[in-house]
């Protein structure tokens, strides 16, 4: 699915040249669920921004579903992210004068090829819980609510792979594993996800975890029983009532 070999970013400002990756390699198979971590200037968003083909990298290659994203056009580049890759960001970037439904609607405008809009996004709106919301426009909606419209909207173009960034990042405890659920959910249907992140316990929900230093791939390990965000949202729930969790 993805294949990076010693991938190589840098900026030069003047007369000054900054590397911001040095030799990135991995490969994430088809229906993983990979988290990305690392501190600040790791590397994290260039990776990110690289593997999404919203900048290309300075050297080294990248394949995505075989096709050789260092060498795509513009035109290929667009293609390739509106029908190949959907997108979760820490700002959930909904237009304020539309409701849920007409934002997951949106990529549809761009893409061609995906017909039943109307019904694609009922479906992938009631698959993130929000039938009875769907014609409440953003000041309407819970942060919460906001990026799970924001996650029905990235997959509405039925993507090969999920790119998350920090999407938990301004959310609260709660809303956060709601979060974390649908993903583990997409992830037990098949779904390829990644995701950003610079908090150990949301990466530990994720099946494998990669850890950027300086640059490079400091470590890559698989997470042999992965955080149940639903049985951590049961919990919440029990505490909250006094119960115990069933």
């Amino acid at each position: 699915m993805i294949e990076i070999e010693n991938l190589t970013k840098r900026y030069t400002k003047g007369t000054v040249t900054t590397e911001v990756l040095r030799g990135v390699s991995f490969r994430i198979a088809k229906g993983e669920f990979v988290a990305i971590m690392g501190s600040s200037g790791a590397g994290k968003s260039t990776l990110m921004h690289i593997l999404g083909g919203l900048d290309q990298p300075s050297g080294g290659s990248y394949r995505l579903d075989g096709v050789d994203m260092a060498r795509a056009g513009d035109d290929e580049l667009s293609r390739i992210r509106n029908r190949k890759i959907g997108f979760v960001f820490q700002q959930f970037h909904l237009l304020d004068r539309a409701d849920a439904k007409r934002n997951v609607l949106l990529p549809l405008i761009y893409s061609d090829g995906v017909g039943g809009g109307a019904a694609r996004a009922d479906k992938v709106l009631a698959d993130v819980g929000l039938t009875a919301r769907m014609h409440h426009h953003p000041s309407e909606l819970s942060g919460g609510e906001q990026q799970r419209v924001a996650i029905a909207r990235a997959l509405i173009t039925d993507p090969v792979i999920l790119l998350a960034d920090e999407p938990t990042g301004n959310l609260d405890s709660r809303n956060g594993l709601e979060v974390l659920a649908i993903f583990q959910r997409l992830h037990r249907e098949g779904r390829t996800i990644v995701m950003i992140t610079h908090d150990g316990n949301v990466a530990e929900h994720a099946s494998r975890i990669l850890v950027l230093g300086d640059g490079r791939v400091e470590e890559d390990r698989a997470v042999c029983q992965p955080r149940d965000a639903d049985a951590e949202l049961r919990a919440l729930e029990a505490n909250a009532t006094g119960s115990k969790p069933g």
